[in-house]
């Protein structure tokens, strides 16, 4: 899996945004907003592939969190991407 070419995830007035960049993305009916850990994710899998084991491990870097809990966030993250369809 890897982030759907054209999004990018920018700082707006202190907001993690994910901007859709180009005609073919643009659709105005949705705003993507990330929370830190979300927006922390999202950096660390840019430009290369990815999975929810990916995500569970970054966590899992960066947080003082179980195994168990970061994989159920990691899947539940990158299913909310999927269905967002930032992800392919």
């Amino acid at each position: 899996m890897k982030i759907k070419k054209g999004f990018v995830l920018r700082d707006i007035c202190g907001e993690n945004i994910i901007v859709a960049e180009g005609k073919e993305n643009i659709d105005f009916t949705k705003i993507i907003s990330m929370n830190e850990s979300a927006a922390l994710l999202w950096e660390g899998v840019k430009n290369k592939e990815f999975n929810a084991e990916t995500l569970k491990e970054l966590l899992c870097e960066e947080y003082d969190i179980d195994n168990a809990t970061a994989e159920n966030d990691a899947k539940a993250l990158l299913d909310s991407w999927i269905k967002a369809g930032i992800v392919e």
